[in-house]
């Protein structure tokens, strides 16, 4: 099998850097599959492959619909197949563009039976990943080419490379940018060079499949300087009012939030909560296990199947909300406070509330 390692991260010049440093650790037996996107927007993007001797690979493909993933789909798996076939490659190593989708790609690669993923690695500038993981820039504003229908925040772009990566290599040794990293993905490996990342099977499915199942939360091994986690958790349900007046208020400050989310006029919907910097999004992960028959179960996530075993309610059943939240100098006890106030009360009715959610969340699903 060709071992394939999937190298991601929105700075173009030191995810670029960052595969030549692995291209010369491979030797002569490692390749490097880029993607020039400059010309997205006309719908042509060039592919190359090179080894240290040279460019043994190039093609313009052309597309209907101008998508960095799109034209990475299934022309990858071509290519990647056709290099396991010669005998002499020992590695590739593909860098994905800044808009491309590096969890589909791998689970792509993976269903290849001559091909497996050995590592998946961000590439993360410590001049600017802090102010990008907690501002509110569009991913258009930033200028990475992608779909014109595009509407990312940088935060979530880079926060969901993270979350799915294996290792992170930083351009500096910067200890705010190392915490809130590792905060946001206590699993992964970071570190200032690339050395060691080749050669040695970083990344489990599974365990990737996992840490980014939508409404499961992080709970990182150690809070470090400035950069914090609040871990929240309630068996009674969110206010819906009281919720929505102070959802931009919650995120001020933050990097990072996500879990489970139950309102009270919401009581057949487990919904999701996202927020990357300051934006946020609440959405309908699906029902509750407790409205689902057991032979359904096995759909819902494992995080949550193993959380609702531990905490089940005799009423109400795996219904709770919770929730972390990451940030730099992030005032968890102020935070705290906030989203207790916004907990339905024990005498309070859920038939008269008005529910500001309702309009947003009408046959919506969570990524």
């Amino acid at each position: 099998m060709l071992p394939v390692t999937l190298l991601t991260g929105v700075d173009e010049e030191f995810r670029g850097a960052v595969g030549a440093n692995l291209l010369a650790a491979a030797g002569l037996t490692g390749v490097l599959i880029e993607y020039d996107v400059s010309d997205l927007a006309s719908g042509a993007v060039v592919r190359t492959a090179r080894t240290a001797a040279g460019v043994i690979d190039q093609e313009t493909i052309r597309m209907s619909h101008p998508c960095v993933s799109c034209a990475m789909r299934g022309s990858l798996v071509e290519l990647l197949n056709s290099i396991a076939a010669v005998d002499r490659y020992g590695v590739a190593i593909v860098s994905v563009p800044g808009a491309g989708d590096t969890q589909s790609l791998a689970e792509e690669i993976a269903r290849e039976a001559e091909l497996r993923v050995d590592g998946v690695i961000s590439a993360a500038d410590t001049a600017t990943v802090v102010d990008d993981l907690t501002g509110d820039q569009f991913i258009h504003d930033r200028g990475i080419a992608t779909a014109a229908e595009d509407g990312r925040v940088i935060a979530e772009v880079v926060a969901r490379q993270l979350e799915y990566s294996d290792a992170v290599v930083l351009s500096a040794d910067d200890a705010t940018a190392k915490a809130l990293i590792q905060a946001i993905n206590p699993q992964a490996r970071v570190q200032t060079t690339p050395a060691g990342l080749l050669g040695v099977r970083l990344h489990d499915p599974d365990a990737a499949e996992t840490r980014t199942e939508p409404g499961s939360i992080t709970a990182p091994i150690r809070e470090d300087g400035l950069v914090s986690t609040l871990v929240w958790q309630s068996a009674r349900p969110f206010h819906p009012e009281r919720l929505y007046e102070v959802l931009e208020d919650l995120v001020t400050g933050t990097a990072r939030g996500r879990g489970t989310v139950w309102i009270a006029t919401q009581h057949r919907n487990r919904l999701s909560w996202d927020s990357f910097g300051t934006n946020i999004s609440i959405g309908v992960l699906g029902p509750w296990l407790a409205d689902l028959p057991a032979d359904r179960w096995a759909g819902v996530g494992q995080q949550h199947q193993a959380r609702s075993a531990l905490e089940w309610h005799p009423e109400y059943g795996d219904r709770a909300s919770y929730l972390s939240i990451t940030g730099v100098g992030l005032d968890t006890r102020e935070l705290t406070a906030r989203l207790d106030g916004c907990v339905l009360r024990a005498d309070e009715a859920v038939h008269p509330l008005t529910d500001p959610f309702a309009p947003y969340l009408e046959g919506s699903s969570a990524a």
